[in-house]
């Protein structure tokens, strides 16, 4: 940001005011790092409060997901509904603001025309990926308009994050620097799930179920305290059981021992509607298939796969590859060389590679194909 020619303002916004488990509330501790920076820099210091609607927004979708067995992502929510729209929409109308400067890693195919030029925006603005690969946060902005795009300015999303650490001490914002990376759900901060989940929906008693035989192996304290591919941590077993699908309506887990288990592992998907952000493929349009590239967990590398048009504006995913949990109420985020395209929520897989091969695989002709794999 050049501060001699823009006339900047640090702008807060607190979305969550609910102590932690050690009585700590993060939002605090975050006001005081923003107000710190703005101070060094000697720019103006306001907050907003957002509580009220991130609780309706997001929090209270995020609850009722889980309820209904999916695993939400909260922050891909957030983006969407709070920051980028009514905190934007803040910071446009309260402070006059010609756009929104955000700390994320990412960059857009307009970068700062915008400031100078009001129809930069006019034929449509790309979200591109960050420089830095591996601090690349463009997943998180998928559901954002072209609205809210054309209006913000992601500063270090040219740069890498060594470097912002360098540029930070340099202008003394040595508080910001030693800060560590920010973790667990959006605005909520790193919490012990269960123990958190818990103070929100009423734990009741189920079943774990094994996918190879139809039998109880053991009992759980409700279903949405688990999502697919973590381990179940059933007593007396010889070897882990990780679960690999929930049946929300009955309270049932089902699991499968050993974490490479083929139950695991799907080859297609299917989403809901497609948000596109710039818009959507001509080739899509076309020829109602295309390859692109897909991921649905930040940390996750892309993998290549065919789109196919479904109704309603959702696609089927076919991967090029089997991937291991891949988990309903996730976003599948799509990709076409720098450009993230969009997103859609993955509502339902395909069968898994146990489905296909089940037979083969419980006569031991597969199971040991499958192992040295």
């Amino acid at each position: 940001m050049d501060f001699e020619k823009q006339r900047v303002t640090g702008l807060f916004m607190r979305n969550w005011d609910v102590l932690d488990e050690t009585g700590v509330c993060t939002a605090d501790r975050d006001c005081e790092d923003a107000q710190n920076a703005c101070e060094i820099l000697k720019i103006p210091f306001h907050q907003v409060n957002f509580v009220q609607e991130y609780w309706h927004d997001v929090f209270s979708k995020f609850l009722r997901q889980y309820q209904q067995g999916f695993t939400p992502n909260p922050d891909i929510l957030c983006n969407k509904y709070i920051k980028f729209d009514k905190f934007l929409d803040h910071a446009m109308t309260k402070f006059d603001a010609d756009g929104l400067a955000t700390g994320h890693y990412a960059q857009t195919s307009i970068g700062e025309q915008f400031l100078y030029d009001k129809d930069s925006a006019s034929k449509g603005v790309k979200l591109l990926k960050a420089a830095d690969s591996w601090k690349d946060q463009t997943f998180f902005l998928s559901q954002i308009t072209q609205n809210a795009l054309g209006k913000t300015l992601f500063p270090v999303g040219h740069l890498t994050k060594d470097v912002v650490k360098r540029i930070a001490h340099e202008v003394g914002l040595k508080r910001a620097a030693q800060r560590k990376e920010s973790m667990g759900i959006c605005f909520i901060g790193r919490r012990h799930f269960p123990t958190f989940i818990k103070e929100y929906l009423e734990p009741k008693q189920g079943s774990f179920i094994s996918v190879e035989d139809n039998k109880t192996v053991g009992e759980h304290q409700g279903h949405f305290l688990f999502t697919l591919g973590q381990g179940a941590n059933i007593g007396g077993m010889k070897e882990r059981w990780f679960v690999v699908d929930k049946d929300a309506e009955n309270n049932t887990v089902f699991v499968a021992p050993t974490t490479h288990h083929p139950a695991l592992f799907h080859e297609t998907l299917m989403t809901g509607p497609v948000h596109w952000i710039h818009q959507p493929p001509r080739q899509l349009l076309e020829d109602q298939m295309m390859d692109c590239y897909f991921r649905f967990q930040h940390v996750h590398g892309l993998t290549k796969c065919t789109l196919t048009s479904s109704s309603m504006g959702s696609v089927i995913v076919s991967l090029s590859k089997p991937m291991r949990a891949l988990t309903p109420g996730q976003y599948a985020v799509f990709y076409l060389g720098d450009e993230c395209l969009g997103s859609a929520v993955i509502m339902k897989r395909g069968p898994s590679l146990y489905e296909m091969n089940w037979k083969k695989y419980q006569s031991g002709e597969w199971k040991t194909e499958w192992l040295s794999s």
